[in-house]
């Protein structure tokens, strides 16, 4: 057992909560640029001024209506402005803010809003808006439903309501209050909801933010927010946004994001380690494209290499020429798609791996690595400048221990450990131990210095009939270099051999399949059998295959005519897999694995 601890950066007062450093600005720094508001094909500056009054006014109309101290009002939405408006006026009136997925099913929301006794929902379209009415009849404590562009309706509906009733709803809420109930994506089974106090909020945002993370994140530093707020980063970088006085946009157009990106031009991004890849096969299809694919991968192969010498000390002479020569002809071209002054960026959600890791260093973005859960509000621990190590997701955020029992799972503790599971307490009482460790899942190494490493997840362990324990994720994540693979899940539990389920890459395919003088509308369908696509995947195979011995390599792969999606339940709307909804859906491909060997 190996355990490490960072103590905390600063005191938390037992009366303090999550709104109080939005008022403490709104008193020093009131005309601050703290928004920036899709207009007119540009980007307009929204005032901390604006955005208060904004939020008061819906808070005030939220009390007009009925709505008590801890009270739960469900918020399903797209990211977008009015949902932190929407947040911020639930927490000012002293009431709890329950996120919804915008992509949940009419069985999740019935679920969510009946199992937090809801009393409320804010809604983005007329599609929730009838979702939640079908399920309705379901949900005897729900008494409104608003939608997000009813904040002038609630703020004339509040005016009967006084600062002074307002402020002293605001200030019922201390650390010990309950401020959210986050519900799990749900990888597996019926999502639970984790009870967030405003304590464990504020361990989160003066972990980030006091820290040395707190240089990287600080005043003036822009944002453009793409993942869904329903999930915990996405919220730790709203508050931390709000907190150091960093301007923020949210975007839910993921198809115009690069245009939004050349537009907006943000300092650095939070997005998940499949975003990543993503950006690299677009960078890598677009050279095909233009007949520079040599080029590319050149590219590519001196930013791997002169990151791993960043680590070793310094690039030598002939390596720092070639990068320069690259950085001109390739990595510019990468930043300036992403608007071209990110020079650092988030990752959440999953490991990245470390090759990607080293090409967008080496690229000139250096990607941070966060880890933690919804069950601890999210970052337990946190890369930055002053501590970073590629494959590593760095160490504890201040006032967190993260300790790796002797059975390799990781475990967390500090305050910004949940209360526990809302109405469930076996659950809890499976996860939290006695004495407040938090167990993740999660396998993992933790060094002398404190740097964690993610190995894997202790349910995703895939035993062979032989007795063999093979990790997916490190073939999973290797597997994926390839262009043409989209997503991979290694399978083999119970069985004689390691093998995998490969969906191909529908963005990438056409250009693909030009590069071959093929039709590039060939469906992808119609290439699970053929022999060029097989050849590839199989190289992406055997290069995987290299990191592990040869019990834990894939002996046999299966390409699937359909691709996993949040829309199709198969993966999470972070873009984690649910391993069990694919194993049943593609059991007989899995079969078919076996039985042709």
């Amino acid at each position: 057992m190996r355990e490490y601890s960072v103590p905390a950066a600063a005191a938390i007062a037992p009366t303090a909560n999550m709104t109080d450093h939005l008022v403490d600005a709104l008193a020093d720094d009131p005309d601050r640029v703290q928004f920036r508001r899709r207009a007119d094909g540009g980007w307009r500056p929204v005032t901390l001024r604006e955005f208060m009054d904004q939020a008061r006014g819906a808070a005030k109309g939220l009390i007009a209506s009925g709505v008590q101290p801890g009270d739960r009002v469900g918020l399903m939405s797209r990211t977008r402005y009015e949902w932190t408006v929407f947040d911020i006026a639930i927490l000012l009136a002293g009431a709890v803010t329950v996120p919804i997925y915008e992509t949940s099913s009419a069985e999740q929301v019935r679920w969510i809003l009946g199992d937090s006794g809801a009393v409320a929902v804010v809604v983005e379209t007329p599609e929730h808006a009838s979702l939640v009415s079908a399920v309705r009849p379901d949900l005897p404590t729900l008494r409104q439903v608003w939608t997000v562009e009813d904040l002038e309706q609630l703020a004339t509906a509040g005016q009967a309501v006084d600062d002074e009733t307002l402020e002293a709803r605001r200030r019922s809420a201390d650390t010990s209050t309950v401020s959210s109930i986050v519900y799990t994506s749900g990888t597996t089974g019926r999502p639970k909801g984790c009870t967030i106090t405003h304590g464990n909020m504020l361990a989160v945002a003066t972990g980030m933010v006091s820290g040395p993370f707190g240089d990287e994140l600080r005043y003036g530093t822009s944002t453009l927010l793409f993942l869904p707020l329903a999930h915990v980063m996405g919220r730790d970088i709203q508050f931390g946004s709000t907190w150091q006085g960093a301007p923020m946009g949210h975007t839910y157009d993921l198809a115009g994001l690069v245009d939004d990106l050349q537009v907006f031009r943000p300092d650095y991004l939070l997005s998940v380690p499949r975003v990543f890849e993503k950006v690299y096969n677009m960078a890598s299809a677009k050279a095909a494209e233009e007949g520079r694919e040599r080029i590319f991968d050149s590219a590519a192969a001196t930013a791997i290499g002169y990151s791993q010498a960043l680590d070793r000390g310094r690039p030598g002479l002939l390596l720092r020429l070639r990068h320069a020569v690259f950085d001109l002809l390739v990595y510019r071209r990468l930043r300036d798609r992403l608007g071209g002054q990110v020079s650092w960026a988030l990752s959440a959600g999953a490991p990245l791996g470390t090759r990607l890791a080293h090409f967008f260093r080496g690229a000139g973005i250096t990607v941070y690595e966060v880890y933690g859960m919804t069950e601890n509000f999210g970052p337990a621990t946190l890369s930055h400048r002053g501590a970073m190590r590629v494959g590593t997701v760095g160490r504890p955020i201040p006032g967190s221990t993260i300790r790796v029992a002797d059975d390799g799972e990781i475990l967390i503790k500090g305050p910004h450990v949940m209360a526990g599971y809302w109405n469930n307490p076996a659950a809890t009482a499976e996860t939290i131990d006695p004495d407040g460790w938090l167990r993740t899942g999660d396998i993992g190494q933790l060094d002398d210095d404190g740097y964690l490493s993610i190995t894997g997840r202790k349910k995703d362990l895939i035993v062979t009939s032989g007795g063999k324990n093979v990790a997916p994720a490190v073939l999973e994540d290797r597997a994926r270099a390839s262009r043409l693979v989209s997503q991979i899940m290694v399978v083999g539990d119970n069985r004689p051999f390691v093998a995998a389920l490969v969906t191909l890459d529908r963005e990438f395919l056409p250009t693909w399949l030009e590069l071959r003088h093929r039709p590039n509308d060939t469906p992808a369908e119609k290439l699970a059998d053929d022999p060029d696509v097989r050849a590839e995947i199989q190289q992406s195979i055997d290069r995987a295959n290299t990191a592990v011995s040869r019990a834990e390599s894939i002996r046999a792969f299966r390409i699937l005519p359909d691709d996993f999606t949040v829309e199709g339940g198969q993966l999470t709307p972070s873009m984690k897999l649910k391993r069990d909804v694919v194993s049943k859906e593609h059991a007989a491909d899995i079969e078919a694995l076996y039985s042709q060997i």
